[in-house]
């Protein structure tokens, strides 16, 4: 956008009556990017950028780097939040609505197909070599997310002293104590933002309130008691309270699902976040798992529209001032300061996930996950199959895969 852009009224009313694509197309086309973005963030954020700038100028390369600028700013899945406010400046909210759905739910038809089976209680001998062999290459996924993270970071970051603060409190938190994550990545964000109001008080208009009220509004799901409202609290927190990307919530959801509810164990854990990676569509989608180990698929379902409810409201009441969020000083200093704790977060997550391992072969393959993402620089979705292809062979070779059968309670490998 130009520092001469449209002002928030006038882009609402811009969006709202779009460049009048037609909604078929819209859901045609984010339908196709559900369909085929594998690979995560880049990947969706290629195909976007490929669709509604350079095949159809749909939006000017401009305003779509502003609109990631933003979408990085806010809380929640990055990519999402771009496709969402990409077919909301189509055509307004309806637009939003189907875009953003178009996107999510074909991601979403395919990891709880795939949660059947493995989550399953007994579950067939390849699927167990499958879900071991993937989930030990894991760790290796999230060292390279975070590792892929930490330059960009280190070359804007403010306070070199507090930035390095920040990193360690996030990777403390994440190996130490899961279950308060976010409460590590608020008040690096907090105590950031006080730091740069002393030395320049009174920066930047204040955006914060209302985007208060609009991540707010979900909690109500959460109200009441039962397994489906620990699963609307649990997707909440994943969709409203995360900074850095979906492996920002890995420790979060892993203390939560196997050692606090008990809905899963570590192993069924580790085979919920490599069936985020290697589905199309956004990787928060880890949560519908977890959601289908707490409730089935109602849980699962739950879990998901629970999870991207805060991203649509970011976009649907946010979009007409994404220029002002971009340019807001207060929200800038608040993601300098969880950012690198989210980063952090990332790199700790890989230890609890390592934890997870029960094999002695899971270590190799770790360590071949390791060479292929951080020195062959190959594919997360390539480096997951071979692992999953590995476990396969080793389980079929060996006649089983675990030293516990596939029923152990989830009580017991959280204890573990």
């Amino acid at each position: 956008m130009s520092e001469s852009g449209p002002t928030a009224p006038a882009a609402a009313a811009s969006a709202e009556r779009g460049p009048r694509v037609p909604l078929r197309t819209v859901l045609r086309e984010w339908g196709r990017i559900g369909c085929i973005g594998f690979g995560g963030p880049p990947a969706h954020i290629r195909l976007l950028r490929q669709l509604c700038v350079e095949r159809r100028g749909w939006l000017d390369a401009r305003e779509f780097e502003d609109a990631i600028a933003v979408c990085n700013l806010m809380p929640g899945p990055a990519s999402t939040q771009l496709a969402i406010y990409c077919a909301w400046r189509l055509r307004g909210r309806l637009g939003a609505l189907i875009g953003g759905a178009a996107f999510i739910v074909p991601g979403l038809i395919v990891i709880l197909a795939l949660a059947v089976l493995f989550v399953a209680g007994s579950p067939p001998l390849w699927v167990l070599g499958a879900g071991a062999g993937a989930g030990a290459a894991v760790p290796a996924v999230a060292v390279n997310a975070g590792w892929s993270l930490l330059g960009p970071s280190w070359r804007n970051r403010g306070a070199t002293i507090r930035w390095l603060i920040y990193l360690a409190a996030g990777l403390a938190a994440a190996a130490v104590i899961g279950a308060w994550l976010v409460l590590v990545l608020l008040g690096c964000g907090i105590i950031e933002l006080a730091a740069r109001s002393a030395a320049r008080p009174g920066t930047g208009a204040d955006a914060a309130p209302k985007l208060r009220g609009v991540l707010a509004a979900p909690v109500v799901l959460a109200v009441g008691g039962g397994v489906l409202a620990s699963v609307a609290w649990e997707a909440f927190k994943v969709g409203g309270l995360s900074f850095g990307g979906g492996f920002v919530i890995i420790p979060l959801m892993q203390a939560d699902a196997v050692s606090h509810y008990h809905w899963m164990t570590g192993a069924q854990f580790l085979n919920a976040v490599a069936l985020g990676q290697i589905t199309p569509g956004p990787v928060v989608q880890t949560v519908a798992v977890v959601g289908y180990a707490a409730a089935g698929i109602a849980g699962g379902l739950l879990a998901s529209a629970v999870a991207f409810t805060p991203s649509f409201l970011l976009v649907l009441f946010g979009g007409p001032r994404f220029e002002q969020i971009r340019g807001n000083q207060r929200a800038r200093a608040f993601l300098d300061g969880a950012g690198p704790a989210a980063i952090g977060a990332i790199l700790g997550s890989a230890i609890t996930l390592t934890r997870a391992l029960t094999h002695p072969w899971q270590y190799a393959v770790l360590a071949g996950a390791l060479v292929l993402l951080l020195l062959l620089r190959r594919g997360v979705v390539l480096t997951l199959l071979a692992a999953a292809a590995i476990g396969i062979m080793i389980a079929l070779a060996a006649g089983t895969v675990s030293p516990l059968p596939p029923s152990a309670s989830a009580r017991s490998a959280g204890s573990g």
